[in-house]
């Protein structure tokens, strides 16, 4: 049994408990609330400035801000499992931790309904933030909200679900770049009466252009598996080299964007310790070295947790520095 193999056996569920805590991903959701952080973080500085941050409900929407986007993610796990599995992806060949309907242990039948309750959960979650936040915004922003969490629910659901699965057609770039960064940042940011501002775009842009660089890391990891199954993937369509040279230029990118937002922030507020926002960087760019020299796409699966653990501390690091 080679070393592969072997890591494959040990991180396969053994029990149908375990199976379903597999199946949640629980490693997904600090990437997921990084994007609510910045924009939280954000709209808070302005709320402060303006003595606003009670009477806005800060604390109430943002709360419900990180538990929807939290619902959603799952959502999107769900159905990750239940899709690829679905379409013969998830099989013995696939690099990376056993799947739950992989395993076995759980059906598709029983992963679909849990796909279903999860997104009435996170619409229900959507619907209070909506409520919470409705004397802040015009009629308007309402009804764009609610299409925007229908939205949202439909497109966790339909990556990897269904005969026209976006992410089996090299579309889920796109998708996360959108969703993790544009949305999130901007549409936490703008949940407290503010309009559209360079400043959380900046902060957006950096979190959707990391967050894009994790799915990459994944489909780097997988270019073999995804080639053979028929899941065309950016990676696939590119190439293992160019690949690399694309996953750079998001990590750059992101970094570009985060600076300026950094740089904006500190001569902004005159707060100094937003530049400890800047250290996991650092991080990043080291990162950013071992994937170009990398040869092996098996042997990026490691990366994936520095990319997502260093946009959530860069995150978390500025919210605090919103705080002070």
């Amino acid at each position: 049994m080679n070393k592969e193999t072997l890591n494959s056996k040990i991180s396969a569920p053994q029990t149908k408990a375990q199976a379903w805590l597999h199946a949640l991903r629980l490693r997904t959701l600090p990437l997921s609330i990084s994007g609510i952080l910045v924009g939280g973080g954000l709209a808070y500085i302005l709320l402060k400035e303006e003595n606003q941050v009670e009477s806005k409900g800060f604390w109430l929407i943002f709360s419900l801000a990180l538990l929807t986007t939290v619902a959603f993610q799952i959502v999107s796990n769900l159905a990750n499992d239940l899709g690829d599995s679905e379409k013969g992806t998830d099989n013995a060949q696939r690099i990376g931790p056993t799947r739950a309907v992989q395993s076995g242990l759980i059906s598709q039948s029983q992963m679909r309904g849990a796909m279903i309750f999860s997104a009435v959960v996170s619409l229900l979650l959507a619907a209070g933030i909506i409520v919470s936040s409705a004397p802040n915004l015009s009629s308007d922003s309402i009804v764009g909200y609610a299409v925007l969490a229908v939205a949202c629910v439909a497109a966790a659901i339909t990556y990897t679900v269904g005969k026209n699965a976006y992410g089996y057609r090299g579309l889920g770039d796109v998708m996360v770049f959108l969703f993790f960064g544009c949305v999130s940042v901007m549409g936490t940011f703008s949940l407290f009466g503010f309009g559209l501002q360079f400043i959380p775009l900046s902060g957006a842009i950096a979190v959707g252009a990391w967050s894009t660089g994790v799915l990459n890391l994944n489909n780097l990891r997988d270019l073999e598996n995804d080639s053979v199954s028929g899941k065309r993937t950016l990676v696939v369509k590119m190439g293992f080299e160019k690949a690399k040279g694309y996953h750079t230029f998001l990590m750059l990118f992101g970094v570009i964007s985060w600076n300026s937002l950094v740089t904006i922030l500190v001569f902004y507020t005159g707060n100094i310790l937003f530049l400890l926002s800047v250290i996991p960087i650092f991080v990043l760019l080291t990162h950013t070295l071992r994937v170009r020299k990398e040869t092996n796409p098996r042997n990026l699966d490691k990366e994936l947790k520095v990319v997502a653990l260093s946009t959530f501390a860069a995150s978390l690091i500025l919210f605090l520095g919103c705080l002070v």
